[in-house]
């Protein structure tokens, strides 16, 4: 009788886990207005600087990569099932591109709420393609460099990217785990 509990309360938090990311990721790459717009792009150019400022080991990649997407604040709260959600942009070459939005859900041992920032850089121009034409989702496994003052940058890419987060506000305990998926939209759409 435990057991069969056990997994009916599993099978509950793999829907709920579907439900986060479905439900979270139904909201447009796109910030609707221009105000809003404006404001993310002034997040993201803060959001570079403390990267810079932060760790200057991850110069080279801003140098080297063909782009970057840039999500300068996204919120994640969890309760064994957890969710995240955060808009940001994309650049090609020092060009801005277009615009992503990432939902994360998450399931195990998670509690609480936070906020953070990723960058994620694209070795190669295929790269970028890839994630803009797909709706890219990064697995379990796909790891992130945690920035903080003073850590010299050793990562290098993973299957053409290389991830880094940087904690904002918050507190969270999580040893959970999930996936993140990501919509893009061109800046050459219309809104």
């Amino acid at each position: 009788m435990l057991k069969g509990a056990w997994i009916m309360k599993v099978k509950l938090a793999l829907v709920l886990c579907c439900g986060v990311v479905l439900g979270v990721g139904c909201a447009p790459p796109r910030p609707a207005s221009v105000h809003s717009q404006d404001t993310l792009a002034a997040q993201v150019r803060e959001t570079v600087a403390m990267f810079k400022n932060t760790n200057p080991g991850i110069h080279p990649f801003f140098e080297k990569s063909h782009g970057y997407a840039v999500l300068p604040r996204v919120g994640k709260g969890a309760w064994i099932v957890g969710g995240a959600f955060g808009r940001g942009e994309v650049f090609a070459r020092g060009e801005k591109v277009g615009y992503c939005a990432m939902s994360q859900a998450t399931i195990g041992f998670s509690f609480g709420g936070e906020f953070f920032r990723e960058i994620i850089f694209f070795r190669d121009e295929y790269d970028l393609e890839r994630f803009a034409t797909t709706n890219f989702a990064f697995s379990a496994q796909m790891t992130a460099v945690a920035l903080t003052a003073g850590v010299a940058v050793k990562e290098d890419y993973q299957d053409g990217m290389a991830v880094f987060v940087m904690p904002d506000a918050g507190l969270m305990v999580d040893a959970s785990m999930g996936g993140q998926a990501f919509e893009y939209e061109s800046v050459f759409a219309r809104p």
